[in-house]
């Protein structure tokens, strides 16, 4: 074969043949492109899902974080079938889900002083071993703690564990708070049960009086009829009633909620309120369940006082993990 014959059979193809191969990675994955633009919608308009077949809407906001998966299951398949055009609609799910989320990722956030440290959990009434969560729960050194789900057995090996640390101790039905600062006034609230799930007491602190709200809302059920929350919901009306009507300034709401902060049936008692996770914790903060945490239904939320930092403890043999805080008054 002489030189020119070799560089003409060396030479890409012209014509057709050539843009069609040039031009197939525009076409391919069409389908996947669809699919990521799809993945943006319930992102954008999750809000617009109604509660009313099977509070479907509720539960899409519980575990809207999670529709970010969508992005990497469909860049690996567009990855597979080279497809550019699938390339360039995924950036619409990455970017939106990027404006939702990305805050809670960046490096570095919260920290610096604080006045109180308060903590929050639910010890789960089925806890084997009572006396180790409150030991892990002492690590933590919290000033102020707050424990929801106890059984009247359990109650006193919690109180034993924290005598020596707190001295001051208010328990009402399955939840309790212990402090190290005196608390002045204590009450039930009242959310609609049978038995006690809520309490307030006032706390002073070397900075002045503090609010604190304990409380235990129903528990949310997925069954055939759906995302079950009737009952909780009107928990929370009543519960959020009583924060409004909340005279002092300074306002700490713990407890395990049954629904994270971007559920919009928790509006009644997340109003005015800041979600100190969302203010200064890194991260999710899911807490629930605690082998593997798929939501954030424990929470501190504060008002009058400033979180400057929150995490996430490690499990403490609770199907919940402990969500801590510092603040400042």
């Amino acid at each position: 074969m002489s030189d020119r014959q070799t560089v003409l059979a060396e030479r890409p193809p012209r014509g057709p043949a050539r843009r069609s191969r040039t031009g197939g990675k525009w076409r391919r994955g069409r389908l996947i492109a669809v699919l990521a633009v799809l993945s943006a919608l319930p992102l954008l308009f999750h809000r617009h899902v109604p509660n009313s077949i099977g509070n479907l809407g509720s539960l899409l906001d519980t575990f809207l974080p999670w529709v970010g998966l969508a992005v990497p299951v469909l860049a690996v398949a567009a990855l597979v079938r080279r497809s550019a055009t699938a390339g360039v609609a995924l950036l619409v799910p990455a970017v939106v889900w990027g404006l939702m989320f990305g805050n809670l990722l960046i490096p570095g956030k919260g920290g610096g002083p604080y006045d109180l440290r308060v903590l929050s959990h639910n010890v789960d009434a089925a806890n084997p071993d009572p006396a180790r969560t409150a030991q892990q729960l002492l690590a933590a050194d919290a000033d102020v703690m707050a424990l929801e789900e106890i059984t009247s057995a359990d109650l006193k090996v919690y109180k034993k564990q924290f005598a020596a640390t707190y001295p001051h101790v208010v328990t009402r039905g399955t939840v309790a708070l212990w402090s190290k600062f005196p608390v002045e006034e204590s009450a039930s609230v009242d959310v609609g049960f049978a038995w006690t799930r809520a309490l307030r007491a006032e706390v002073s602190t070397p900075e002045g009086k503090v609010a604190f709200y304990v409380a235990h809302l129903a528990s949310v059920r997925i069954g055939t009829s759906g995302f079950t929350s009737n009952q909780r919901n009107e928990t929370i009306k009543q519960l959020g009633q009583q924060i409004a009507g909340e005279k002092l300034a300074g306002v700490v709401v713990m407890g395990d909620f049954n629904g994270t902060a971007n559920d919009r049936s928790l509006a009644p008692v997340t109003a005015g309120l800041r979600s100190a996770q969302g203010a200064a914790g890194q991260g999710f903060g899911f807490t629930w369940p605690a082998k593997f945490p798929m939501a954030r239904i424990d929470h501190i939320m504060v008002r009058g006082v400033t979180p400057t930092k929150a995490w996430v403890m490690d499990p403490t043999g609770s199907d919940h993990r402990p969500v801590v805080a510092e603040l400042t008054v």
